[in-house]
């Protein structure tokens, strides 16, 4: 037995963009994983002048605010995806349901 039957005339939308924006999104997530990974790099290499507890603690900051960065993102580009695929679904064909039958009424086919 299939979960779902298609309608019979049903008809699909066009692609729009929201393929657009699920083809760009690894890119997207890569660069912007990269950056504050680098940053974070950056912030190793060229440590700051001052004592070791300020550099330790200048250092631990860029971490915080990268790893924040980089969570942010990757929330924000798992939004969007699930906004895509929604659109997506949305734009296939219909499908229809089984019918759901109410066992208290006197005429469960009519409404």
């Amino acid at each position: 037995m299939k979960i779902l039957t298609k309608l019979p005339n049903s008809r699909r939308e066009p692609p729009g963009l929201e393929w657009t924006i699920l083809k760009k999104l690894p890119k997207v997530l890569f660069a912007g994983t990269l950056i504050p990974l680098a940053i974070s790099l950056s912030g190793r290499l060229f440590e700051p002048q001052g004592t070791a507890a300020e550099i330790a603690k200048h250092i631990k900051s860029v971490d915080i605010m990268c790893i924040a960065t980089v969570v942010t993102l990757w929330m924000a580009a798992l939004t969007v995806a699930i906004g895509c695929c929604v659109v997506v679904i949305m734009k296939g064909p219909a499908y229809v349901a089984d019918a759901y039958e109410v066992p208290d009424s006197e005429r469960p086919w009519q409404r």
